[in-house]
């Protein structure tokens, strides 16, 4: 996901407390540094601030990435020399989605396979039924206004 020029996330979504992997090649990049490490930190505060050395490639400086909990992703690149990349003092902000827990299943709940079964058993019913709403639909008119003909089989012409 390149979400501005010459940064990209290997993910489409930021979402907090997970691992994303993030590929730098501005400015630092393009002028050969050597070292590049990311500024960052979480919420309009910057909390929990960290730097990390990135990995030089032949793609860019990339680094993975622990996101933290807050609303933003705030970060910005520094070469070690007193060069910054900070989006001309604006900072790289980006929005930090929350944490789905109701698709979440946690290592210590047992799922219970009567659950698992009853909801197999309640989803095969429903598509009985919506089959038998169906085809009463479709062919109850046509039987009670006479116009129902069986197709015939290649037997019986």
């Amino acid at each position: 996901m390149e979400l501005t020029k010459n940064i990209f996330f290997n993910t489409d979504k930021l979402v907090e407390n997970s691992k994303v992997k993030i590929s730098y090649t501005g400015k630092l990049f393009q002028e050969a540094s050597e070292e590049v490490s990311i500024h960052y930190g979480f919420g309009i505060n910057w909390n929990n601030i960290n730097d990390i050395e990135m990995e030089k490639t032949d793609l860019g400086f990339q680094a993975e990435i622990n996101l933290g909990e807050g609303d933003t992703f705030n970060f910005c690149f520094n070469d070690g020399n007193g060069n910054w990349d900070n989006n001309n003092g604006q900072n790289y902000i980006f929005p930090l989605e929350k944490v789905q827990n109701e698709l979440l299943v946690l290592e210590d709940e047992p799922v219970a396979l009567g659950s698992a079964r009853k909801l197999r058993r309640s989803y095969l019913w429903s598509k009985k039924v919506r089959l038998a709403v169906y085809k009463i639909i479709t062919y109850l008119p046509k039987i009670i206004s006479g116009n129902y003909k069986r197709k015939l089989s290649n037997n019986e012409n």
